[in-house]
């Protein structure tokens, strides 16, 4: 048999051969039934095939050949090539059939808030109302069963009581539902139906606000995943253009990418010339020029001009979806963390136990015995760190932070290194207008930059905009201008009155000819500050330039220190950019070091070099290049209004708003939860080691033994609820 888990999606085996007939498995093929009439199709084509019969529910394919014309490799080769076409069509069934599967898990094991808070209601009911009559407890062993709190609170603890036997049978020791199951029954003996069902009522308590948030958390990242474009347009052999479905591509197909649309294809451009966002890649926020023999990737943008692609790899194999691949596998590589209650109550679950039957022997007093089991440590540690967890998932997620689960904020306390990313994360990922120099004195600012303006109107380019919103904010008219024309990748040009108005690169000013020797000082000097330069001209006299760059969030620099105070050793810089801009942001914000132009996967890698080292790191970022990494990481943050889905769906944690100082926010919040269940762990260890002591003597009494283990209870989970009023920004 050919294990599923450890066979790539799309790799194709023999499963038997004889000359002229072959069975060929892939595991593929069991998410393509949609698509099998096509695909017979298209093997049927190939040379020496006579008949092609394809099984999506065993994952096969029977081909019967000419063994004169083709050996049983061609056509396994042949039928590899097929396949991999239809790749990222079985990756996104693949996850479909998966996202299915989890969600029918969750319902099976999960209860639903609807049915945690009437548990709720009817356990809160009946305490109320057993306070009320105040009837003493019953005197007989039976009596005790059949009370109306001792009634309801094994109705209401059957899930808990299943779960425990369970793991006596199929695990053969107990568990902390074992345990809480034995003190709910043991409290039900001793006559103390109310203590059972304060047990109850917390543990709900705690569950309802743990559904809660998280409800919260998956609701907000739901359906995130896209892997881009359905359809593209495809060059045929006879020139004609096409429309296509995505899933039709093959290796060596010519591809056309307009203004506005999404390149489908890795690949390398054969014609044409445009600007292209590749910041979903390469985290590069301007756009790129791409002309004939440059390389392009899936998922990037063509923001003007028109190319045409020759495809060099297409579904599973292009640069997004292999990025996706790589969060896919670090989601099953990384381990879930346990929490220090559950290991703490694991390991005493037995001496509980051990306790009680050695009370019982030494003693011979049932009573005694069952105040060993009542007076238990899990209880209290177990519940206060549920809801310390918990209530700081529900105040992360009021301040516009969901976290995908408790263990994270552990994860986040034991950090010492920080890792971010620059574009969208360090900085707004939205150049603006930084400098404006004339180097004609006729003409001012203002009127360098209404005339800039004029010609850029049209243009979606970031500069462009950038140019044109900052003349609008000042509430400056345009000048009349007629003619505007874009010359991709290089400037736009407008005709004001009688004079020619050109916008662009330092290559366009050349190629029309235009002076820079007057302006080139100024040029350079605000080019070593990280800002782009965009020349003015007018006719054949350059008048002016203009700086633009890529601002860094306000308060960032503060958040970096205030991360540092934390206990943050080391802050690094990871970024697609050029080496000058990542260099000048790294001495801006004081980092410790920086990589330039690093890819994806470079990413992640420097992130799995760091955790060789023993160092914990929690990476920040905001892009679909950033999600390897943030997916490898201790602990990944996706922030900003303009992460990507991508990004959201690989991180751990995800900071919906602009504020940088969230980031040290959530991590002193972190440390101050773990603080909590630290104080919380040594209050219930001293208060119920002492109420085993003074039960196992027979000083306390199992009521007296309830109340204080009840009450010791009720006092961790209130110090844990200290959370839910924790103020983020200020920190208390």
């Amino acid at each position: 048999m050919i294990s599923a888990k450890k066979t790539p999606l799309m790799n194709c085996v023999i499963r038997h051969s004889l000359p002229g007939r072959i069975r060929i498995y892939c595991r593929g093929l069991g998410f393509l039934a949609e698509f099998a009439d096509t695909i017979t199709q298209e093997i049927e084509d190939g040379v020496a095939v006579y008949d092609v019969s394809l099984s999506t529910i065993s994952k096969t394919i029977l081909i019967h050949y000419d063994a004169a014309e083709a050996s049983s490799e061609e056509i396994l080769e042949r039928v590899s090539s097929v396949l991999a076409s239809w790749s990222l069509s079985a990756f996104k069934q693949e996850r479909a059939d998966k996202h299915a599967l989890l969600l029918q898990e969750r319902r099976l094991e999960e209860e639903s808030i609807g049915s945690i808070v009437q548990r709720i209601g009817i356990t809160s009911a009946t305490l109320l109302f057993a306070w009320l009559r105040a009837r003493p407890a019953p005197q007989s062993f039976a009596g005790r069963f059949t009370s109306m709190p001792a009634l309801t609170a094994l109705s209401l603890a059957w899930p808990i009581l299943r779960t425990g036997v369970r793991s006596l049978i199929v695990q053969k020791r107990p568990n902390a539902d074992t345990l809480s199951s034995s003190a709910i029954i043991a409290s039900v003996a001793a006559g103390q139906g109310m203590s059972a069902l304060t047990i109850i009522l917390l543990a709900d308590i705690a569950e309802l606000l743990t559904a809660y948030t998280m409800d919260r958390t998956r609701s907000a990242i739901r359906d995130m995943l896209s892997v881009g474009e359905e359809f593209v347009w495809r060059i045929d052999e006879h020139g004609q253009e096409k429309k296509v479905a995505l899933s039709l591509l093959r290796q060596g197909d010519h591809v056309i990418a307009r203004t506005g649309e999404k390149i489908s294809v890795d690949g390398i451009v054969l014609d044409g010339e445009a600007a292209v966002d590749q910041a979903s890649i390469t985290g590069e926020y301007l756009p790129v020029r791409k002309a004939e023999t440059d390389e392009v990737f899936a998922g990037t943008v063509v923001r003007s001009g028109r190319i045409v692609v020759k495809a060099q790899r297409v579904g599973d194999r292009t640069a997004i979806a292999r990025i996706i691949t790589a969060v896919e596998e670090a989601a099953h590589k990384k381990a879930t963390i346990q929490s220090n209650a559950d290991q703490f109550s694991a390991q005493l679950i037995p001496i509980n136990f051990a306790l009680a039957v050695i009370v019982y022997t030494i003693t011979g007093k049932i009573t005694r015995a069952l105040n060993m089991l009542i007076i238990d440590y899990s209880c209290g540690v177990r519940l206060s760190t549920a809801t310390a967890l918990s209530a700081a998932i529900c105040t992360a997620a009021r301040n516009g932070v969901l976290v995908k689960g408790s263990n994270y904020l552990e994860a986040l306390s034991q950090t010492d290194t920080v890792i971010f990313d620059k574009t969208g994360t360090l900085t707004e990922g939205r150049p603006v207008v930084s400098s404006v120099i004339c180097s004609d004195e006729t003409i001012t600012e203002k009127e360098l930059l209404c005339m800039a303006a004029a010609a850029e109107e049209t243009s979606t380019h970031p500069m462009a905009v950038a140019i044109v919103e900052r003349v609008r904010r000042a509430g400056w008219p345009l000048p009349k201008h007629t003619n505007n024309e874009t010359i991709t990748a290089r400037g736009v040009t407008t005709r004001i009155g009688r004079s020619i108005i050109r916008v662009g690169s330092r290559r366009f000013m050349q190629e029309t000819r235009v002076n820079l020797a007057d302006i080139e000082e100024n040029a350079q000097r605000i080019a070593r500050k990280g800002e782009n330069v965009i020349f003015v001209a007018r006719g054949p006299k350059l008048v002016g330039i203009i700086g633009v760059q890529d601002v860094l969030r306000e308060d960032m620099k503060k958040s970096l220190n205030r991360l540092r105070n934390l206990g943050m050793d080391d802050i690094i810089l990871l970024t697609g950019d050029v080496e000058q801009h990542a260099e000048i942001v790294a001495s801006r914000m004081a980092m410790d070091r920086y990589h330039a132009e690093v890819m994806p996967d470079e990413k992640a890698e420097n992130v799995l070099r760091l955790q060789s080292k023993g160092t914990s790191v929690v990476m920040i970022g905001d892009g679909i290049n950033d999600a390897p990494a943030l997916a490898y990481a201790d602990v990944g943050i996706a922030m900003g209004n303009t992460r990507t889905d991508i990004a959201m769906e690989a991180a751990d944690i995800t900071i919906t708003g602009d504020d940088p100082l969230m980031i040290p926010s959530v991590l002193h919040l972190s440390q101050k939860t773990m603080n909590i269940v630290r104080q919380n762990f040594i209050t219930a260890v001293g208060v119920n080691t002492l109420g085993i002591m003074l039960a196992s003597v027979g000083v306390l009494p199992v009521f007296w033994g309830a109340v204080l283990h009840n009450s010791c209870t009720v006092a961790v989970v209130m110090n844990s609820s200290r959370l839910l009023i924790h103020d983020m920004e200020t920190g208390r």
